[in-house]
């Protein structure tokens, strides 16, 4: 499903955009079950968004891998990890997953950053992120924005957000926001971007969800400066004995 275009586009601007890799049905599944987890453990705090008017919607679910057996199945499908590997070069292994719910009128948005940023792994090549669209993602609903090119560069300082004690953001002054793209994609379909690409999402002002399941995966080879390999979820007993493909 990786065609020469996407391999270009990935290593001269950070990202790339496949469409279709999960069935339009099997993703709308997965969204209606994360809904249904995010209502049940949502409470005031990082995890909800919260309107003008004083409404509340869950914001994001952590580690759903952990939680059932329907995301585990999803995010080990066997099409997404074939795309993984050609652009890692090497069995993926996967570390993390969140997904971001973003609801409609008031989905928060979330500040340009870099994930190497609180990942501190290397080589920063063999670590990317897959974001899975669990709805059709366009600007109206907040899809994905990059600096293009920005994975060339090095880690920029990153800073606490003010009255967000969730996220940390480089400068705007450091950001090339001229090189800006937005990366639209169809319910099913996957934005991959390197470790490094800056990205972020705006507020969702749509009157639809803008649902991603966003999963975090490296090479054998990565080592870390932080914790995140000490709890990596292919080091659990829920994750599959993988063979590599010689």
């Amino acid at each position: 499903m990786l065609s020469q275009t996407h391999k270009e586009h990935y290593r001269e601007k950070g990202w790339t955009v496949v469409e279709g890799i999960f069935e339009r049905a099997h993703a709308q599944r997965i969204a209606e079950l994360a809904l249904s987890f995010g209502e049940e453990s949502a409470h005031l705090g990082y995890d909800v968004d919260a309107s003008d008017d004083g409404r509340r919607a869950p914001r994001k679910i952590d580690k759903p891998f952990e939680k059932d057996e329907s995301f585990r199945a999803f995010v080990l499908n066997e099409r997404l990890r074939d795309v993984i590997r050609e652009l890692l070069g090497g069995e993926p292994l996967l570390i993390a997953d969140q997904i971001f719910l973003k609801p409609p009128h008031f989905g928060s948005a979330k500040p340009y950053h870099q994930d190497n940023a609180y990942f501190r792994c290397s080589p920063p090549d063999e670590v990317l992120t897959a974001w899975i669209a669990l709805d059709d993602a366009d600007e109206a609903n907040g899809c994905l924005r990059y600096i293009d090119g920005s994975h060339r560069g090095a880690i920029l300082p990153h800073e606490p957000v003010s009255g967000e004690g969730h996220n940390l953001a480089p400068p705007d002054e450091l950001i090339d926001f001229s090189k800006e793209s937005l990366a639209p994609v169809r319910c099913g379909g996957v934005v991959f971007h390197h470790s490094q690409t800056l990205h972020t999402s705006h507020r969702n002002n749509s009157e639809r969800w803008r649902r991603g399941y966003a999963t975090h995966w490296v090479t054998s080879r990565v080592t870390a400066q932080s914790t995140i390999l000490d709890s990596a979820h292919f080091k659990s007993e829920l994750y599959p004995t993988v063979s590599p493909r010689l």
